[in-house]
């Protein structure tokens, strides 16, 4: 396919994330944020300069973040609990369970660049196990906005929300796909297009790569369901009966392992109700490689046409 003459702009989710939270916190003083020696990666150098007082660097010791997060919710303050996704989740899980999950604090942790966001610096940066290891944890959401307005909505919503929650940010630049004002609420998916044939589902930087091979699939005369399904828990169980029940075959995709992620929660839901043919597109179980994000999800099959054609495959085993 020809590129578009004028491609839609890219937005950094980050970028949303910031602004919101400054927003947020010049109207509520409760508000904190917590970090691990990464205010540029995490853009929280506007909130310094703003609420420099209620901003918490503990350094690279993301174990003693999570305490401290939860220390001051158990004080009263709101924190917000950002650091690299890979190493927020992954050296904090037991401080995750503990102190925020099992004790419901109320703390929001913020995974940013997750995916394979960092994918030029290899594996150990790269966060494709987060949904596996949150999503499994009660009384935590998890959610992985698709762009940067429902990045916005998610931590508005995030800051009225009275518990825990893991959001998901990568820092790879997504379009725009949800109106302006767009109210995030929790458990509920985005139908972005409506379809017969097959229904396509992802979230985070998938979502528009879904929506784009939708748009393949429709030169080619099939008609494809689009879901954003941003709350990986709760999901909507709802929306995927429906669209089993509709549609008859589901594709996943997600900058995730298939173990575990999206696609097992959607896979979870689907074999309970409405067994229909399903293809988890996602990392296939292995450490991915050195490369940059784009090149990573090219490699493991989530092109908008390799989307396409393992849709057009699936419907066949309808």
């Amino acid at each position: 396919m020809n590129p578009p003459v004028n491609p839609p702009k890219l937005h950094d989710c980050r970028d949303a994330f910031a602004s919101t939270l400054e927003r947020l916190a010049a109207e509520n003083e409760m508000i904190v944020a917590v970090c691990n020696d990464s205010v540029g990666s995490s853009k929280l150098g506007g909130f310094k300069a703003k609420f420099g007082e209620r901003l918490v660097n503990v350094g690279i010791a993301e174990q003693n973040m999570v305490g401290v997060g939860a220390g001051l919710a158990n004080g009263g303050r709101l924190p917000f609990v950002c650091g690299a996704a890979p190493f927020l989740t992954g050296r904090s899980l037991e401080q995750i369970k503990a102190d925020i999950s099992y004790s419901n604090a109320n703390v929001k942790l913020v995974g940013i660049s997750s995916g394979m966001a960092y994918g030029e610096l290899g594996p150990t940066h790269h966060s494709i196990e987060d949904f596996a290891w949150t999503r499994v944890l009660p009384n935590l959401p998890v959610i992985a906005p698709c762009d940067r307005i429902e990045t916005a909505a998610a931590v508005a919503w995030a800051a009225t929300y009275n518990g825990p929650c893991f959001l998901r940010l990568s820092r790879v630049g997504v379009p725009d796909l949800l109106p302006e004002g767009h109210r995030f609420e929790l458990g509920k998916a985005n139908l972005l297009r409506q379809g017969s044939d097959v229904t396509l589902i992802a979230n985070g930087t998938l979502t528009h790569r879904i929506v784009k091979a939708a748009e393949i699939l429709g030169e080619r005369g099939i008609d494809a369901r689009v879901l954003n399904l941003a709350t990986v828990r709760p999901i909507d169980e709802e929306a995927i009966i429906d669209a089993a029940r509709e549609t008859g075959a589901i594709v996943t995709a997600e900058e995730h392992s298939i173990f575990g992620g999206l696609g097992s929660a959607v896979a979870e839901v689907v074999v309970d109700n409405a067994p229909v043919p399903m293809k988890r597109l996602g990392v296939p179980g292995v450490y991915a490689p050195t490369g940059s994000a784009e090149f990573l999800l090219d490699e493991y099959g989530m092109s908008p046409s390799a989307i396409a054609d393992a849709a057009q495959a699936l419907i066949k085993r309808k």
